[in-house]
């Protein structure tokens, strides 16, 4: 592959999962022979399992107790993974490139306060003038940064405030489509030379029973008990078990990269999303013109990270699209070992990709009644998302010439 210098590479990596924090964990996921056992609470929000935070000193990245206290959990775990990812590129105590470091996050509708939600619902239950009653309530319950729920910006702000990146910012919201829609936007701004150097990533906070509330909604969750990823058609539920995550990524042309001798682990060929109804076809047709930057990809050293929801039909509909598009190629639904992560799914994907290129990984089935080993460790990767409602996206990576 022939390098030129607005190329888009991967220089830092920041990620926690249940898996554990920072990449060193995820490479030994990414290197071991086997998948891991699973990582999953099944008792605290019974039926629902979810996969939960590990351990996590937020004192690392996040030194002021002050910082850490008025943040939600959906919060930290940004904050935090983003500090890995400025630490990882060598950024993190370099006030000059972070005063100039677009900031692009995919967030939610912010944590909310459960105990104010559920203090409304009671009172609600007692009285008639229920307009009144949510007036009062809000005027005298919430704290100054929520309006039910955090701001979506707050993590960003927060990641301002905390590790000084003070460039441009952008939040995107919409589930799964805002990690497609930052990743994507950080691409072009780089690629065109609006831009040098992007922070890219997501959060999200799966242990929550707002969150759970809403994708039950939906009828989207397991429920009972935990299978890997492509084998839960016949688990009750949808199929769908999330996971608490971070997942940021520092993203320079490769000319930036290469002036101050960073590591690079990988380089981004393309990214796209798009979104639209998916019956009759439609889903099989956008993937597969989304999935033509890999047609040419060698099948024997590709990677798939698919950021499939594990929803039955979904499921099944996205994994029959990768195998007749890429044959050959190995793939790994990710989030059978993290859990789905929502906001932060596309870039917890290309985390994943770039460690397993950068080590040549031959990555182990997640789900070995449905995965094939591979024949080579990773050169390329190809990573996916396919929102549980709407919108999908691809990325394709190639490991340094």
């Amino acid at each position: 592959m022939s390098k030129a210098a607005n190329d888009v590479v991967i220089t830092g990596v920041g990620i926690v999962t249940c898996q554990g924090v920072g990449k060193d964990a995820h490479i030994a996921l990414l290197t071991a022979d086997a998948a891991p056992a699973a990582i999953v609470e099944t008792e605290k929000f019974r039926p629902y399992p979810v996969h939960p935070l590990p351990e996590i000193d937020w004192s690392q990245q996040i030194a002021k107790r002050g910082d850490q206290r008025q943040m939600e959990n959906w919060q930290r775990i940004g904050v935090f993974a983003a500090g890995l990812a400025l630490d990882d590129a060598g950024f993190k105590d370099d006030l000059e490139a972070c005063g100039t470091m677009d900031m692009i996050v995919a967030a939610g509708g912010g944590e909310r306060d459960i105990n104010v939600d559920t203090l409304i619902v009671d009172e609600g239950l007692k009285r008639n003038d229920r307009e009144l009653l949510l007036n009062e309530k809000l005027t005298t319950e919430l704290r100054p940064t929520l309006f039910l729920a955090q701001l979506s910006n707050l993590l960003a702000g927060n990641i301002s405030i905390v590790h000084k990146v003070t460039g441009s910012s952008r939040t995107f919201m919409g589930e799964e489509a805002s990690g497609v829609s930052a990743v994507e936007t950080a691409f072009w701004r780089i690629k065109s030379g609006e831009s040098t150097h992007a922070l890219v990533g997501g959060a999200f906070a799966a242990e929550r029973q707002d969150m759970i509330l809403l994708t039950e909604a939906i009828g989207a969750n397991t429920r009972g008990e935990w299978a890997p990823l492509w084998s839960r058609s016949g688990l009750e539920g949808g199929g769908m078990i999330t996971g608490s995550a971070g997942a940021f990524l520092v993203l320079e042309s490769r000319k930036h990269a290469e002036e101050r001798g960073a590591h690079v682990y990988a380089t981004i060929g393309a990214v796209e999303g798009d979104r639209g109804n998916r019956a009759a076809g439609n889903f099989e047709l956008r993937m597969e013109r989304l999935l033509k930057p890999a047609a040419d990809l060698p099948a024997e050293s590709t990677a798939i990270f698919s950021g499939s929801t594990g929803m039955h039909e979904l499921a099944a509909r996205e994994k029959a699209v990768l195998e007749h598009q890429l044959p050959g190629a190995a793939i790994r639904g990710f989030g059978g070992v993290s859990g789905h992560t929502i906001e932060a799914q596309f870039t917890l994907g290309l985390a994943l990709a770039a460690l397993a290129i950068d080590a040549k990984a031959k990555v182990p089935p997640f789900d070995a009644a449905n995965e094939a080993p591979m024949k080579a460790g990773t050169k390329a990767a190809v990573v996916t998302t396919v929102g549980h409602q709407r919108g999908e996206g691809v990325a394709v990576l190639s490991a340094e010439a």
